[in-house]
């Protein structure tokens, strides 16, 4: 019998000629990486067990995205804990500041992922990398602490998911209409601990960094990992960032999958996930109006040069409503300093934007843009639980990078079409 995507990468690296769901597998780690808050947990539970060497430096990378720049002495001394460990332990690939940015955009930009590749990370949305045809998974930071050890792990091969997403997509819609689509369909625990496969001419009609927002959202759904056939576009944006060797890894004909959906992308609009799930999705036309006090782009789901783009062609010649600020975050500094040289950053500047330095910051609820008692927010980030971005009685809607552009125009909830087509008929 054939395999799927994720089934043949874990076959690769357990050694294997073939798995199948419910195995539990062996396998050999490419890559284990972790964060600011992550880490300092893993080398804590080294140090416990005096361990003072990790298996291979050259497969660990540590990015200081969450609490960067430190929002106070306790986030300064995780980052602290982390440079050090780095260093003692000869870890090359330590980002923190310049030419860095949050981590699950900048290991991608710098070549640290490739088709086929199998990793691991002491963060749950390790999942993004599935884009570029990889097995990637989020876990805890003692996980990640016998990884830096041994440099395997162990796990239980995942059933698979199939989505296929079919047709012309309209004007406006991107991968994260798409996968808010998947998530409202099948709800938050939809593909608990499955492998969700992407397939479709639509899905391969999305530039590269929008098939990184649809997996970097498999968690929100439950999913072990999202993945993606390599496919040429692939390759073309992966051939001038690595060195590693590139292959086109395709499922076989005769995979199983547990089950199967099918999406009309010429049927979905723009939309957005109502507090206070990721599931709780709606069309941006059934919330339209509704009063919004901040709006966020930026972080790993939507912080890349792409959305910048898209921000920008809708707030060019406009201006910020005033009662709302507009908090934008470029998701690395390569993408900030193309920013730059592109203009966006002038429009954005213009149009009234706050312009950060990259981090993961308000997503998480960090720093650099809070959310106070009854403020609503639209955010281009992930989630959007209770007490996500700020107060237990805030609201936060997630939405694609053209939405949270127009409602921070409009100062409301707000379709780019009402800003775009306003702005023509005054030309008019």
């Amino acid at each position: 019998m054939g395999m799927t995507l994720t089934e043949k990468i874990l076959a690769e690296h357990a050694g294997r000629d073939y798995v199948e769901p419910g195995e539990l597998i062996t396998v050999k780690v490419d890559l284990a990486i972790a964060n600011d808050i992550t880490a300092p947990l893993a080398i804590k539970q080294l140090e416990k067990y005096g361990i003072n060497k990790v298996h291979d430096p050259e497969k660990i990378a540590l990015v200081m995205d969450h609490f960067f720049p430190p929002k106070d002495i306790l986030s300064a001394q995780q980052i602290k804990i982390s440079r050090e460990f780095a260093k003692k332990m000869g870890i090359k690939n330590y980002f923190e500041g310049q030419d860095s940015g949050v981590m699950h955009t900048i290991l991608p930009e710098k070549g640290f992922v490739a088709p086929g590749d199998l990793i691991m990370g002491a963060d749950s949305h390790t999942c993004t990398y599935g884009a570029l045809g990889a097995f990637s998974t989020g876990v805890g930071s003692t996980d990640i602490a016998y990884i830096f050890a041994t440099g395997e792990t162990w796990l239980k091969v995942p059933e698979t998911m199939k989505f296929t997403f079919y047709g012309k997509r309209q004007k406006w819609v991107g991968g994260k209409d798409f996968v808010l689509t998947v998530i409202g369909k099948i709800g938050v625990d939809g593909a608990l601990y499955r492998a969700m496969e992407y397939h479709g001419e639509a899905i391969k009609d999305l530039p590269v960094e929008e098939r990184l927002t649809i997996t970097n959202m498999a968690i929100e759904a439950g999913g072990k990992n999202a993945i993606m056939e390599a496919d040429e576009k692939v390759l073309e944006w992966l051939k001038d960032k690595t060195n590693k060797p590139l292959r086109m890894i395709k499922a076989d004909p005769d995979a199983k999958y547990c089950c199967e959906y099918e999406f009309d992308a010429s049927k979905i609009e723009p939309v957005v996930a109502a507090p206070n799930l990721p599931s709780n999705v709606k069309p941006v036309s059934e919330v339209a109006g509704t009063p919004i006090n901040q709006v966020f782009i930026g972080s790993c789901t939507n912080g890349r040069i792409t959305d910048l783009r898209i921000a920008a062609q809708i707030l060019k010649g406009k201006k910020v409503h005033p009662d709302v600020r507009c908090i934008v975050i470029p998701a690395s500094d390569r993408t900030y300093k193309q920013a730059l040289k592109e203009g966006i950053i002038d429009v954005l500047a213009e149009a009234g934007c706050l312009i950060s330095t990259s981090t993961c910051g308000p997503c998480l609820g960090g720093h650099m843009g809070i959310l106070a008692e009854g403020e609503v927010c639209v955010s281009t980030s992930n989630r959007n639980f209770t007490g996500r971005m700020g107060h237990p009685k805030s609201q936060v809607y997630l939405a694609g990078p053209a939405v949270a552009a127009a409602s921070a125009v409009l100062g409301r909830i707000a379709h780019p079409d009402e800003v775009v087509k306003a702005e023509e008929e005054v030309l008019v």
